[in-house]
């Protein structure tokens, strides 16, 4: 059975910007999509009664979003909705959940829902925020060298091609504020910065094998994570990172570079899954 894009549907803008986002992105790969709105597990019948009257207006909207030809099913659970999609995401192959950019609480906060279904899913979650940019935007990854950077770069070759885009690698390789660095001379500089481009180039190797359709550009810098990726994805339609799940964030996707990401980015941000997680 072919797993399918999992939306959570709760009748703000965000959320069926969300909608749409996963319907055109289940139409690329050709899965199905499941959208799922979740209402409080305790209500007294009459208010029970209103509620799901509502949560099935909001889905059937929502299902009218989707493309025609795009195979789509729709239910109403009850429980906490972060619970929820991440029990969902356990035969999901991706959770999308939206959220209004610019930090406004709306729709999915960022600092409840959309955040907790980005940490605990057991699948990858895209989190759906800012513009939508034109097709032929690149894709854009952080590579930062680890394993599970590695599933970020696979995911990301795979979203250009299918998008027919292409992808932009940004590997930013080292904070600023990193004491052991300072005091070092330009010739030591300029051998770290050659060390760090052969490994973006050994990490990219063999996925530009792999998807030969992609044009690949190379983005190497020294700074912080975060304004390097955001400032780049000013011009991408999708920004991957990596993740490795269960609680435990690394990489590129690492504490308050996650966080920010999830908060400033002006374009959607997947976050893939390490093999095996």
């Amino acid at each position: 059975m072919r797993k399918a894009n999992v939306v959570g549907v709760d009748g703000s803008d965000p959320a069926f910007d969300a909608v749409r986002w996963a319907a055109d992105d289940a139409a690329l790969h050709r899965v199905p999509l499941r959208l799922v709105s979740v209402g409080p597990e305790s209500l007294p019948a009459a208010a029970r009664a209103a509620d799901e009257s509502e949560r099935s207006r909001w889905l059937s909207a929502a299902v009218r979003l989707a493309a025609p030809d795009c195979e789509t099913s729709s239910e109403l659970r009850r429980g906490v909705p972060s619970a929820v999609l991440v029990e969902e995401s356990q035969q999901a192959r991706r959770i999308v959940v939206g959220v209004r950019g610019h930090g406004e609480r709306t729709g999915l906060p960022v600092g409840s829902t959309a955040e907790a279904v980005a940490v605990h899913a057991r699948c990858p979650v895209a989190v759906v925020r800012g513009r939508v940019a034109a097709p032929a935007s690149p894709v854009l990854v952080g590579v930062d060298g680890s394993r599970v950077g590695e599933a970020a770069v696979g995911v990301a070759f795979e979203e250009a091609s299918v998008r027919r885009a292409p992808l932009v690698a940004v590997h930013v390789w080292i904070d600023v504020e990193a004491e052991p660095w300072f005091g070092l001379d330009d010739r030591a500089w300029a051998e770290i910065d050659e060390t760090e481009r052969a490994l973006l180039a050994e990490r990219l190797a063999g996925w530009q094998e792999k998807y030969p359709d992609v044009a690949v550009r190379r983005v190497v810098e020294r700074d912080r994570p975060v304004r390097y990726l955001v400032e780049h994805a000013e011009n991408a339609q999708l920004v991957v990172v990596g993740s490795r799940g269960r609680g435990g964030m690394t990489g590129m996707l690492l504490g308050s570079t996650s966080r920010a990401l999830l908060h400033v980015a002006p374009c959607p941000v997947l976050i893939a899954r390490s093999p095996g997680f």
